[in-house]
């Protein structure tokens, strides 16, 4: 789909069925890079098929390491033992921030010449702080353009022997990740000292459980700071099954509990590791009916058949909030939306979009620096254009709007390849 297309979505009144959920893309990039830097080959089951993955995958490749489709979404992976061959090479990252991030870490440290760069709008997300914690260990980074911001020139680290790094947390929790998967590298033990409250905290405890999963076990003091052992390194642990994606699955989960339902996702539930699993937790607390098993989750509405008004922190899921800005429609009263500053850097200013297009459907919308407040409209306004900002979240989230009975024409379609290439044709099997 080119940027000027868009698609028109029929009016919904119900939303029931069962899918089998796309591999989550911040477990499909993390394991991708832990594989290509451990001792041994790795096969890796169920990866996202997306931009994402296309673009580490892409830079992988640059890098010189080996990969193989084997078949589905399966690859294999032969791991590097820590050392990329490649000491010099230009990586376009797209918009991939669980890419961007993690790459420009372990490059950092690898002793060679790179240069990192993206599409305009990753020149607008910060790296500033990333980039600040690896000067600490000795990293020789400079900006391009913009300080704090890509692109970035990347050139052989002067190694320190630091007991401690500092990062601030309160930016994204893709700079603590990035530290995590690169400092191992360094065969050092070190601590990472976290200032500030860090954010979307679940997705630092997937990196922790991928790293473990690879044979790097870091012990962590509460959230103030993460130790990481000497002589650390990482050791294939043969195949690693990827999970379907947790904020993927709460358009479905919603929809259940705005349409009726049940809708059942596949591929992720209870054992998750995604923190994004506490969406379902969400849902329950605005009335839906929430099922789950070891590897499913369902949801169906309200006895009531209305969401509940709320008031919630959404810190710690910060992607699968945004469904939650459109559940807000549906409710029997104004809801607030709290502690969400991070949506500010991601793939756009998605405090000041959302609050955009929210009144298009005819809903009031109060938009603060880390809030939304949204009173539901009293009627749905039917065939408004739903700008998408090349967010595949907006794009997506958005769709559940139709289930105030009104046609909605989303612009950009395409943008949703970034996470999930047929969001729109999943959809149209549960939607009615």
């Amino acid at each position: 789909m080119t940027k000027t297309e868009f698609l028109d979505l029929p009016p919904a009144l119900t939303a029931r069925g069962t899918l089998r959920l796309p591999g989550s893309k911040s477990i499909s990039n993390r394991v991708l890079l832990l594989a290509a830097l451990a001792q041994g080959d790795t096969l890796l089951h169920d990866l996202l098929s997306s931009d994402d993955v296309d673009r580490m995958l892409d830079a992988l490749r640059s890098l010189a390491v080996d990969w193989q489709h084997a078949g589905g979404n399966d690859y294999r992976v032969r791991g590097t033992g820590g050392q990329f061959t490649v000491r010099e090479a230009d990586l376009f990252l797209g918009n991939a921030g669980t890419a961007f991030r993690p790459l420009t870490a372990v490059l950092a440290l690898m002793g060679g010449e790179y240069r990192l760069h993206g599409v305009p709008r990753m020149h607008e997300r910060p790296i500033g702080d990333l980039v600040d914690a690896l000067r600490q260990v000795g990293a020789q980074i400079d900006y391009e353009g913009q300080t704090g911001f890509p692109p970035l020139r990347i050139h052989p680290a002067r190694l320190r022997d630091v007991a401690a790094v500092s990062v601030r947390g309160d930016v994204s929790s893709q700079f603590l990740t990035g530290l995590l998967m690169a400092l191992p590298l360094t065969r050092r033990a070190v601590r990472i000292d976290i200032d500030g409250e860090l954010i979307s905290k679940p997705y630092v405890d997937i990196t922790l459980a991928l790293m473990r999963q690879f044979g790097v076990d870091a012990s962590r003091d509460g959230w103030s700071s993460i130790s990481l052992p000497a002589v650390a390194e990482y050791v294939s642990p043969g195949e690693c099954f990827v999970e379907g994606d947790a904020s993927s699955a709460s358009y479905f989960l919603a929809a259940g509990a705005i349409g009726g339902g049940p809708v059942r996702v596949e591929g992720v539930g209870r054992d998750s590791v995604q923190g994004d699993v506490a969406f379902a937790q969400a849902l329950e607390q605005l009335g839906a009916l929430i099922r789950m098993g070891p590897n499913w989750m369902e949801a169906s509405a309200p006895a009531s058949g209305r969401l509940r008004a709320f008031d919630l922190d959404l810190n710690h899921i910060p992607d699968a909030a945004m469904t939650l800005a459109i559940c807000a429609l549906f409710a029997d009263g104004p809801s607030r939306l709290r502690n969400i500053a991070s949506w500010r850097v991601k793939e756009t200013d998605r405090i000041a979009a959302m609050a955009i297009e929210l009144r298009k459907v005819g809903a009031t919308v109060e938009e603060g620096a880390d809030y939304l407040a949204i009173t539901p409209p009293t009627a749905f306004i039917s065939g408004a254009s739903i700008d998408t900002y090349d967010d595949h979240r907006m794009a997506m989230c958005f769709s559940l709007a139709t289930l105030g009975g009104v046609p909605l024409r989303i612009m950009d379609p395409g943008c949703v390849a970034k996470t999930f290439p047929d969001y729109f044709t999943r959809w149209a099997e549960v939607a009615r």
